[in-house]
């Protein structure tokens, strides 16, 4: 009597975004460590889950957004991170006198954008990409009348120990932070009430209202808590530069929807996960860092080669994932 191996689940794994991506991100690891031994190194190792961390914890509201369906996206979040990082930084000024102030003081100043964001949204109806692009422009303009264009102020010394001081092996505070979020955003998104809403709403709004749940609470909710794990990351950023810049988090507006979406997180909603978007991160952590490696941009050229490859990075997923529309309809 033979028998015979089950295919389905295989071919089901092999179709997984998150299995596929973190094939990928192995196999770009493995290709960037046969280029430079330096990458298969602890310190490396660390050094570029750190990095990637900041990205992760931004990108964790991302996520939130466009799951939430409805073609939510937040392109606010890198003016959230800044935004938080300057206000943070003035109230700490380099001493840990009032560092809880200043990090209350710079988590509301975020979530003040998600607020907007949310209004703009949900009561005036404007497209969310209309609405949290413009709100970059608003949230640029506030941060150049509150700084006078000359950010001051430098991080608290016990952030930038809980950012960078090592604990166990040598590991960064900040990855164990960004490990306690990374349960808690997955526990929050697959075993609690929210997260089942937030699925509903964004694979059926009106399937959803008539089931009971409150859509626009829900998306309201999900605006709010983007804009606030940004500023989560802005402080975190903060604590690892020591200093702040006007365009701090200007990075991690792209980066943010492309880990998302890379990690299986469908732009037409109801569809995805935070561990996907955890291996997106570090994909495009290492995908950076190996352009800087083999010198991909610098020079009179600056970032633009790897911005380019990130955007069409996110143009070919954008393409595969946009076919769970057709087929979930």
């Amino acid at each position: 009597m033979t028998t015979t191996i089950p295919s389905i689940p295989l071919r089901r794994l092999a179709k997984d975004p998150v299995v596929i991506s973190g094939a990928v991100t192995l196999l770009l690891w493995g290709a960037a460590s046969l280029y430079s031994p330096a990458f298969a190194t602890w310190g490396h190792i660390v050094t570029t889950l750190t990095v990637a961390s900041f990205l992760g914890v931004i990108a964790i509201g991302q996520t939130l957004v466009i799951i939430a369906g409805g073609e939510g996206i937040d392109l606010s979040v890198g003016a959230a991170a800044t935004l938080s990082a300057i206000v943070a930084s003035r109230f700490m000024n380099g001493s840990d006198d009032g560092l809880f102030f200043a990090v209350l003081a710079a988590l509301a100043s975020a979530c003040v954008i998600g607020v907007v964001n949310a209004i703009g949204v949900l009561v005036f109806r404007v497209p969310p990409l209309v609405m949290t692009l413009g709100m970059i422009a608003v949230v640029a303009g506030f941060i150049r009348l509150y700084t006078g264009g000359r950010p001051e102020g430098s991080a608290a010394p016990l952030l930038n120990q809980l950012v960078t001081g090592d604990t166990v092996l040598g590991i960064p505070g900040v990855l164990w932070l960004w490990l306690g979020l990374s349960v808690l955003v997955i526990w929050l998104l697959r075993r609690t009430s929210y997260g089942w809403r937030l699925y509903a709403v964004g694979a059926n709004r009106t399937t959803a209202y008539l089931s009971g749940v409150n859509p626009s609470a829900v998306k309201f909710s999900a605006y709010v808590l983007s804009s606030l794990f940004a500023g989560v990351g802005g402080l975190l950023l903060l604590g690892y530069t020591q200093n702040v810049y006007t365009n701090l988090g200007a990075d991690y507006m792209l980066n943010s929807v492309a880990a998302a979406v890379i990690g299986g997180t469908a732009l037409v909603g109801g569809v995805g996960g935070y561990l996907g978007t955890i291996i997106g991160a570090i994909l495009l952590t290492v995908l950076s860092a190996l352009l800087r490696t083999m010198q991909i941009g610098g020079g009179e050229w600056g970032d633009a080669p790897r911005q380019i490859l990130f955007g069409l990075v996110l143009i070919i997923v954008l393409t595969a994932y946009g076919r769970q529309k057709r087929l979930r309809g």
